[in-house]
């Protein structure tokens, strides 16, 4: 019977597949099939090649070999591949076809950056009134702005040319420059003005260039442009978190988009899941068909904290499995050929709108946070954060300290700009994509100019991954296990059950009577007032007036005023439940709850019967009043 070999090729890369077989009869097979465009894509009507049956003499070799290899002295490996560009890891289920550049765009205009020899001629002059003598050097057109370099005489403070930054824009008639004194790693003073027409960059032209196709990491993204025109990629396992802050309009969301896409095209949803955050409900949901979702997008804040926490046990059980292999990092992990091993793909877990999450919960989210950007990055885990409100509330000094990463777009002012890279300049970009970069390895930002990607392209790419890999049987992670883990379960994209951890943590919680007691003794209630009083976290604290609140004993928050009691005596407490037992119809015998100042009650459904029955409370006290 004979054997049957498929061979695809990548878009980035000319694969040529050799088997060597010792024996006569069997023949030398080299195989690629490509489609009519070169696109890399497997043209489906194709036959695919046919190995010719064994002969006699043939099955009798593989006998002896079949013995030989139980004595250890022949390798179990009869196919040797050769990749001669990206390097994907060795798949055990799924041959990754990753999408076609025909789904993407390339670049569009080119940049137009006026009189250059006039602008050098302005800049030397205007210098020399101001008794600075400069040397022009190189001048380097980039995407969006034009930098012409020169060197100061011998002598001249270069906070002197920095001093002059607007008198050189008045000169040039531009606005904003930027002044880089100096160049990193140059002995050159570097001055940036924008262009008149700019070029939009497509991650097609980026996706072809050498670095991103040679490139031997699987984490590798896209930076851009720099002002040199050269793109910039830079290893997300290194960073290995980033932090990404701009105004409204500077092209935050585009740039976070075109992160997702350089992931996409490199690994397949064995080796890189993601979870994604977005309070905002518009910007990530259209990721939610593709195989790397770890689970649909999450949108609500409570179930945010509850992934986050989950991340830092499946961290846990990471470093265990790590600890029982015998490896320090994932990459160790990952090359190793045991044949229990468990699968161990990358997460990457992107959060679009960090402020939204700190308002709401910020002990929790910086807690969780900063305890996955210090330990995770043995373990595969990385994040990417993203705001457009750079304030130190939000980005706190602790999740600074943590991640050193970090991409500042266009923002309102210097402080915000120091808020992000503890430094200015991020005030004077121009919009749309235009950014500084910090990575670990650099002391100073450097600058580039960010890829465009249309709802279209990142709409082609989703339904081509959908499409692809729906009939795949993926390794799932096990996210029911209390400590993380690892499932036999075979399916695309899973889905963990946040609603009943949701459930778990809104049960009634031990101290709640305790709680409702208190506020009902006290008259008042706040969640620094039960930190006191029942001496327990924030968290719980929090957790415990929102039963509270949700069952009718206090009031709503409104914003900085205090919270009312609307139970103030047992006898109020009892029309409570009384209320909430006529418009349920319950028939449920609560008298000897009512007797007991530690009862469980029934909680009002709504909080428009929590303000009812607080009422009917006010004008039972005030009958009791009277009749006294």
């Amino acid at each position: 019977m004979s054997a049957t070999l498929i061979i695809n090729k990548p878009i980035f890369a000319f694969i040529s597949f050799k088997l060597k077989r010792k024996e006569a009869d069997d023949e030398l097979i080299q195989a690629n099939h490509f489609n009519e465009n070169g696109d890399g894509a497997v043209e489906k009507d194709k036959e695919p090649v046919q190995v010719p049956a064994k002969s006699e003499a043939g099955k009798a070799t593989e006998i002896k070999k079949d013995k030989k290899r139980k004595e250890g002295t022949v390798k179990d490996k009869e196919e040797e591949y050769e990749e001669g560009s990206i390097s994907y890891p060795k798949q055990n289920k799924v041959t990754f076809i990753p999408p076609p550049l025909e789904l993407l765009e390339g670049d569009r205009g080119k940049p137009s950056s006026g009189d250059i020899k006039a602008n050098a001629n302005i800049i030397k002059r205007t210098l020399q009134n101001f008794g600075i003598d400069v040397e022009m050097g190189e001048i380097n057109i980039g995407p969006s702005v034009t930098q012409y370099t020169l060197k100061p005489a011998e002598g001249v403070k270069l906070a002197r040319i920095v001093a002059l930054q607007n008198d050189l824009a008045l000169s040039l008639a531009a606005h904003p420059i930027r002044i880089e004194a100096p160049i990193p790693s140059r002995s050159l003073v570097g001055i940036e003005i924008p262009n008149s027409t700019k070029t939009i960059i497509g991650l097609a032209t980026l996706f072809k260039e050498n670095d991103y196709q040679n490139g031997a990491h699987p984490l590798l993204i896209t930076f851009g442009r720099n002002v040199g025109g050269q793109a910039a990629f830079y290893n997300l396992a290194k960073m290995p978190h980033l932090l990404v802050a701009g105004a409204t309009g500077s092209g935050k969301s585009i740039y976070i988009h075109s992160l997702i896409m350089s992931l996409l095209y490199r690994n397949s949803p064995e080796d890189l899941r993601f979870i994604m955050i977005d309070p905002k409900r518009v910007e990530l949901t259209v990721y939610n068909k593709i195989p790397h979702m770890l689970t649909p997008v999450i949108t609500e804040t409570k179930k945010a904290i509850l992934i986050l926490k989950w991340l830092t046990k499946e961290m846990e059980r990471r470093y265990d499995t790590l600890l029982s292999a015998g490896v320090r990092n994932i990459e160790s992990y990952r090359k190793e050929e045991a044949s229990d091993k468990k699968p161990m793909p990358y997460l990457v877990i992107i959060i679009d709108e960090l402020a939204d999450l700190m308002s709401t919960y910020p002990r929790e989210m910086e807690a969780s946070i900063v305890r996955l950007a210090q330990m995770s990055r043995a373990v595969g885990i990385h994040l990417v954060l993203s705001t457009q409100r750079p304030s130190v509330e939000v980005i706190t000094g602790l999740i600074k300290a943590n991640i050193p990463s970090r991409v500042a777009l266009q923002v309102a002012s210097q402080i915000d700009s120091r808020t992000i890279l503890d430094m200015s300049g991020a005030e004077k970009l121009l919009g749309n994509g235009d950014m500084l970069y910090l990575v670990g390895d650099s002391a100073k930002p450097r600058r580039v100019q960010g890829p465009y990607v249309t709802d279209k392209e990142i709409k082609n790419v989703v339904d081509f991954l959908a499409n692809t890999y729906k009939d795949f049987d993926l390794e799932d992670i096990d996210t029911s296990a209390e400590n993380g883990g690892s499932s036999s379960k075979a399916r695309g994209a899973i889905s963990i059950d946040l609603d009943q951890v949701c459930m778990d943590e809104d049960a009634d919680d031990e101290m709640y009577e305790e709680a409702r007691a208190t506020v009902i003794e006290f008259g008042k209630a706040s969640t620094s007032f039960l930190q006191r009083k029942l001496k327990v976290g924030y968290a719980r604290a929090a957790r415990l007036m929102d039963m509270l609140e949700e069952r009718g004993i206090i009031s709503q928050g409104d914003g900085a005023k205090p919270r009312r009691v609307l139970v103030e005596n047992r006898d109020a407490f009892a029309d409570v439940v009384d209320d909430y037992k006529d418009k349920s119809g319950s028939e449920t015998d609560n008298s000897e709850q009512i007797n007991q100042p530690e009862s469980v009650l029934v909680s009002p459904t709504s909080p428009k019967e929590a303000g009812q029955a607080g009422e009917n409370a006010d004008q039972s006290i005030e009958k009791n009043g009277d009749q006294n």
